[in-house]
Parts: structure tokens; C-alpha cells; sequence
């Protein structure tokens, strides 16, 4: 019991401290304490998070205020962001982490959710009525966390003016494709000189090659996942398709890795790669990447690496691997409340994903305290005694 007590006060403490960082943005006290309830509720062990159990949690008599906080009350989510995120770099920066690009869905019912339809939800598997939100993950050693958020908008939306007004949704907003608002993403964090190495993404962003080309161009490495059908320039072809660069490999050019653990240990596969584009700067390297199913062979998934001359097949592979840890920070759903949410206009999902967000960060770097700990606990002591030989001078 005394433990859990002591969890909680630190948990509540790091909250404390979080909010600290963003709590000038209110003009008021109402919605700054709400924000700091809303979040406290948003890690709290209850079965759901919506606004009703959320306003219980914090002693409120309804949900009026959290629906103030989230919808009425004016505050610049997108300012928020900027504290959480510079709250994240300053626990968790490493200038060797990764940018991960993903979305996910959000299941709603109805038609009067900003952004919903029946569209392809990669939680789901199929097509749902939906909301589809697009995100930026940064992942280190000591741990990963979201700092990015879009929520995306059809045409059916933004070809439908009076619609979007009612969402909260300005005139000035025109419709962007997923991998566009990708592409602002990251470069708002090289913009705010986000500390990162690496910056990869599934196949529906990494088959771009206008968004590889853009990152090439600011010397960005990355390892993006492909499709079988994308082409790269070669010394035979500029347009040679990149399942057709691998059946001819010598056997000894694949190797068997593990590119991460899974929920059922390590997950290794057959890898290979070829360089291509063979014009380029001496310190930079292009490569071709297959990975091969080891039980059933017929099965390749394809990537295009941009990164230093010396980067081994090894590093690649982690770097690809990593982007499974957006999966795990979507893992905030029911962690943090993610998707649990009852707002319908534009403004307020935003609101709703920052404070999660926040939440989520503060829990991760929680984690990350915990692991030092361990670490420093479990490591031999270092001697003090000097290693230099005597002088019997």
C-alpha cells in the first residue's frame, strides 16, 4: 500500500511538472486547472476516459467544465504542443533518435465529427466510419513518446465549406493528403531543432519519392518501407523496380536478423540490400533493402535507406525495426486515454490529443527514471582507486 501511495504522488508530481511548462498559455484559472485534471484523470486506472468519468475523477459535479476546457475556452493547442515537446527533448533528447511517421483511426459514430467517414482504419483492418489522425513519434534508448499530431480531413470535408465551419474548422484549411502533413511534421521539428538522427515510416509514406527526395535534400537519413512496385536509378535503369534487384543476390549477401522483439519474442528475417543511385557524394550512401520472410520466402517487404557511407546492414535493420514503436505509443488509447474522447469539432480533438500527449510523455519519462535506476542499481561500482603505477621516487 505504502508503495502504491508513493507511485501516485510521483506520478502526480511529474504531472504537476508538465503542466508547469504550458500553464501560462491560460488566461485564466478555470481552464488551467482543468487541464491539469484532465490529464491527471487521462492516467488514472478507470475502464473508460470520457469526459463524465474524467469531471467524477477530478471532484467536479458534471462535465461542464472539462467540455469548457476542451471546446469553449479559448487556448492555442498547437503552443501547448511546443512546451510538451521541448519537455520531451530535455528528458529524452538523443541526437541519435528516430522520427517515426504513422496514423491511426479512431472509430465515431455519426457524420458530424470533424474529419469522419467510412474509410480504411488500419485498427480496425477494414473500412470504418472513422477519424484518421496523423502523428510524429520520437523514439530513443530510454523511451518513446508522441510530439506531433494532424487530424486528417477528406475532400468530403474540405469541398464542403459550411460543414467544416460547424466543425470548427476555418475557411483557410484546404485539403492535404496524409503524406503532406508528414512532410510538416518533420520538418517542424528540424525547424525547432528537435534532436534526431533518423527518420522512417511504413509504405504508405516512404513510397514517396517526392517525400525522400525532400529529406535527402536537407541530408535527413532515413530508412522509409517501400512497395514492391517502386522503382530507383541504377547503373542499368533510372526506373528499375526494386523486386527485381534481389533474385539474383549470391545466398551469402542475405543475413539472418532480428530487427526487434515482439509480443512473441524476436521477430528475424532474411535481409539483404543493393546500393543504387550510383551518382552521389562520396559520404553518402543509397541502398535498396529487402526483408524475407524466413518460413515463407515468397513473402519481401522493400525499404530506400539515405545514410552515411559507413552505415552497416545491421544499423539499417534497427532503424527499420524502430518504427514499431509508434505501435507502442498508440498503445496510449488505453493508457492515456487517447481515443477516448467526446468531442466532435476540429478544435477540440487537437486539445484532447495534446493533453494526452502530455500525459503520455510524462509517463514515459517516468519510465525512463525507473530504468536508470534499475540500471545504476544492477551496475558493479566503479573503483576509486587509481589504475596509475606507484612512483617510489
Amino acid at each position: 500500500m505504502g508503495g502504491d501511495l508513493a507511485d501516485v504522488r510521483v506520478w502526480a508530481s511529474e504531472l504537476d511538472a508538465v503542466h508547469g511548462r504550458f500553464v501560462h498559455r491560460f488566461s485564466r484559472s478555470e481552464p488551467r486547472e482543468s487541464a491539469l485534471a484532465y490529464m491527471r484523470g487521462l492516467i488514472a486506472p478507470l475502464q473508460r476516459k470520457n469526459g463524465w468519468t474524467l469531471a467524477e475523477e477530478a471532484g467536479h459535479g458534471g462535465s461542464d467544465r472539462i467540455q469548457r476546457m476542451l471546446n469553449r475556452i479559448e487556448w492555442d493547442a498547437d503552443e501547448v504542443l511546443d512546451d510538451v515537446r521541448r519537455y520531451v527533448v530535455d528528458h529524452l533528447g538523443d541526437r541519435e533518435a528516430v522520427l517515426i511517421v504513422d496514423d491511426t483511426g479512431f472509430l465515431k459514430k455519426g457524420t458530424c465529427s470533424a474529419g469522419v467517414q467510412r474509410q480504411y482504419s488500419g485498427t480496425a483492418g477494414r473500412t470504418e466510419n472513422s477519424q484518421i489522425g496523423v502523428f510524429l513519434a520520437y523514439a530513443t534508448g530510454r523511451g518513446r513518446t508522441l510530439i506531433d499530431r494532424r487530424l486528417y480531413l477528406p475532400t468530403s470535408w474540405t469541398d464542403d465549406r459550411e460543414r467544416c465551419r460547424r466543425a470548427g474548422i476555418g475557411d483557410e484549411v484546404a485539403f492535404e493528403t496524409k503524406v503532406v502533413m508528414a512532410k510538416a511534421m518533420v520538418r517542424k521539428a528540424i525547424a525547432d531543432r528537435i534532436p534526431f538522427r533518423w527518420v522512417t515510416a511504413d509504405a504508405a509514406y516512404g513510397f514517396s519519392k517526392g517525400r525522400r527526395f525532400e529529406l535527402e535534400q536537407a541530408d535527413v537519413f532515413h530508412v522509409m518501407a517501400t512497395t514492391r512496385h517502386d522503382t530507383v536509378v541504377t547503373r542499368w535503369a533510372l526506373d528499375h523496380p526494386v523486386h527485381d534487384l534481389f533474385p539474383g543476390l549470391p545466398r551469402q549477401k542475405w543475413k539472418r536478423r532480428s530487427c526487434r522483439e515482439g509480443a512473441h519474442g524476436r521477430r528475424i528475417y532474411d535481409w539483404a540490400r543493393v546500393e543504387v543511385r550510383p551518382w552521389h557524394r562520396g559520404d553518402r550512401r543509397h541502398w535498396a533493402i529487402a526483408r524475407r520472410s524466413v518460413s515463407r520466402p515468397e513473402e519481401i517487404s522493400y525499404y530506400i535507406a539515405y545514410c552515411p557511407a559507413d552505415t552497416t546492414l545491421d544499423q539499417l535493420i534497427r532503424i527499420a525495426g524502430s518504427r514499431w514503436a509508434v505501435e507502442e505509443c498508440f498503445h496510449a488509447k488505453q493508457e492515456c486515454g487517447l481515443d477516448d474522447y467526446q468531442v466532435r469539432r476540429n478544435p477540440g480533438w487537437h486539445r484532447h490529443m495534446t493533453l494526452a500527449m502530455a500525459a503520455h510523455a510524462c509517463l514515459t519519462v517516468l519510465r525512463a527514471r525507473q530504468l536508470d535506476t534499475e540500471k545504476a542499481e544492477t551496475d558493479p561500482p566503479r573503483s576509486s582507486t587509481s589504475a596509475s603505477p606507484r612512483s617510489d621516487a
